[in-house]
C-alpha cells in the first residue's frame, strides 16, 4: 500500500497467508472477494503496526481462509511505525505455504546417481518469515527486490542486451555465519509471493556445488551442463519462476589462473567454462534468476565476477544490527512463555530517541546495549545461538524473568569469545 503526504511516500504491502485446506472446492477461493473483505476489515482499524502480523479475524465464511496477514514495510527510508489505513491504497499479495518439502535432484554418472541438487516448490513453509528476520546494516533487501523488478521491467519493454547488458546474476560475499544463503532462499520466497501473478509456479533450485566434481577424470564439466539444461527444461514453461542458487560457488568457479598452476587443472577448467557457458545460455530466460554466495570470492573467476550485477559484501553485524537480533529473539521467547514477565525492551529507534539515557524505563533496553556492543565480532549465525545457550547453560528454572535472562546472555557471549581464542590458539600451535 501506498501512503502519501506532503512529507514524503510510503511503500508498504499486504501479504495475505492462507490455510491449506485438503479439498478441491477450498483451494478455489475467490482472491479477489476475500481481499475485498480484507480491505473492508483493515479500514475499520485506526491504524495497523508496520511488519506487524494480524491473526485474530471476525468470524466470516472468508476470512476462515486466511492464516495470517503480515504488514510489510519495503521503503528502507521510512520512520513510521504505524500507518493509518484509511489514508492508503493497499496492495495485496496472497499467497498459500506449500508443505511437500524439497527434492533431490540426481544426475547419472556412469552407473552412479549424483545428488547434484535440491528443489522446492515456492513458497514453502520451510522458508517462512525468514525474509522478516533477516537484518542488515544496509538496504540490501529492498535493493534486491528492486533489481528483480528491473530485470522484468527491461525484459517487457524489449530492451536491446546487445546496448544495455544485464545477465540476472546475483553475487553475496563474506564472512561465514552472515545470512548470506538463508538470504537467497528468503529472496526467492518473497519473490515467488511477489510475483504470484505474473507466474503460476515458482521453484528454487539449489545446485550440490561439491557433488558436480566427478570422481571421472573430466567427468565434471559435463555434470554442470547436465544439471543446467535441467533447468532449462524448467524454465520452458514461462508460467514458471525459477530461482537458482550456487552456494559456495567457488567450488564451481575457481580462478583459471591459480588452477592451471596445478598439477592436474584441466578438469577444473573445464568446470569454470562449462559454467559460464551455461550462465550465457540460461541468460535468454526472463524468468530465471540466478544467486550465488561465496566465502571467499578473491578465489572466484573474474569471468564469472563480470558477469555478476550485483557484487554485494555481506559483513558481520554492527552493533544496531545485534541489537535488533536480540530484540526479536527476546520477543519470540515472551510469546512462547520462556521469559514471563511484563518489562519491556524498547526497539533499537525508541531507545535512541531516549539519548540512550539510565532509568526505570530504559534500564533492560541500555543493558541489552551494551550487551550488543560485547557482542561485536560474532556471526549473526552465533549471535541466533546466544539466547538458547544462556537458557541452556546458565537458567535454573523453566520459566525466567527479562532481568535474570539478560545477565545469563552476557555469560553466554563470554564462553562463546573464550572458546573462539582457545579454538585459535590451538590450531596456531
Amino acid at each position: 500500500m501506498t501512503v502519501k503526504n506532503k512529507f514524503h511516500v510510503i511503500q508498504t504491502t499486504f501479504d495475505l497467508s492462507l490455510r491449506r485446506r485438503e479439498t478441491k472446492q477450498s483451494s478455489t477461493l475467490d482472491h479477489r472477494s476475500l481481499i475485498e473483505e480484507i480491505d473492508s476489515l483493515l479500514q475499520n482499524k485506526k491504524n495497523v503496526s508496520v511488519q506487524s502480523i494480524i491473526k485474530d479475524f471476525p468470524k466470516s465464511a472468508l476470512l476462515e481462509q486466511i492464516n495470517h496477514i503480515r504488514i510489510c514495510e519495503t521503503d528502507s527510508s521510512c520512520e513510521m511505525k504505524h500507518v493509518d489505513v484509511s489514508l492508503v491504497q493497499p496492495e495485496y499479495y496472497v499467497y498459500q505455504l506449500e508443505s511437500y518439502g524439497s527434492v533431490i535432484d540426481e544426475l547419472s554418472e556412469g552407473e552412479e546417481d549424483i545428488p547434484a541438487g535440491t528443489h522446492w516448490i515456492l513458497p514453502s513453509t520451510e522458508f517462512d518469515d525468514i525474509w522478516e528476520n533477516l537484518i542488515y546494516d544496509t538496504p540490501i533487501k529492498e535493493q534486491l527486490l528492486k533489481f528483480v523488478s528491473t530485470t522484468l521491467l527491461f525484459s517487457d519493454k524489449g530492451i536491446n542486451k546487445n546496448i544495455i547488458s544485464w545477465n540476472k546474476v546475483i553475487l553475496l560475499h563474506g564472512p561465514p555465519g552472515t545470512g548470506k544463503t538463508s538470504l537467497c532462499k528468503a529472496l526467492a520466497q518473497k519473490l515467488s509471493i511477489r510475483l504470484d501473478s505474473r507466474y503460476k509456479y515458482a521453484q528454487l533450485v539449489e545446485i550440490n556445488s561439491h557433488s558436480l566434481f566427478s570422481k571421472w577424470f573430466s567427468e565434471s564439466g559435463k555434470l554442470v551442463q547436465k544439471m543446467f539444461s535441467k533447468i532449462s527444461d524448467l524454465a520452458d514453461d514461462k508460467q514458471t519462476l525459477v530461482i537458482v542458487l550456487i552456494d559456495e560457488v567457488e567450488s564451481l568457479t575457481s580462478a583459471r589462473e591459480s588452477s592451471s598452476s596445478g598439477s592436474d587443472p584441466s578438469d577444473a577448467v573445464r568446470v569454470v567454462n562449462a559454467v559460464l557457458t551455461q550462465l550465457d545460455h540460461i541468460n535468454k530466460y526472463s524468468n530465471v534468476l540466478i544467486v550465488t554466495t561465496s566465502n571467499i570470492s578473491g578465489t572466484i573467476d573474474l569471468a564469472f565476477v563480470d558477469r555478476a550485477d550485483i557484487k554485494q559484501y555481506i559483513g558481520l553485524p554492527s552493533r544496531a544490527a545485534i541489537y535488533q537480533i536480540y530484540h526479536s529473539c527476546i520477543n519470540e521467547m515472551k510469546r512462547t512463555g520462556i521469559i514471563v514477565d511484563s518489562e519491556m525492551i524498547f526497539t533499537l529507534r525508541e531507545l535512541q530517541t531516549t539519548n540512550m539515557i539510565l532509568n526505570d524505563a530504559t534500564r533492560l533496553s541500555v543493558l541489552l546495549w551494551e550487551i550488543a556492543g560485547q557482542s561485536v565480532g560474532l556471526s549473526g549465525r552465533t549471535l541466533r545461538k546466544i539466547p538458547f545457550l544462556a537458557y541452556a547453560l546458565y537458567a535454573d528454572m523453566s520459566i525466567i524473568s527479562l532481568a535474570k535472562f539478560l545477565p545469563a546472555m552476557q555469560k553466554a557471549i563470554e564462553k562463546q569469545k573464550q572458546e573462539r581464542v582457545e579454538i585459535c590458539t590451538k590450531s596456531n600451535h
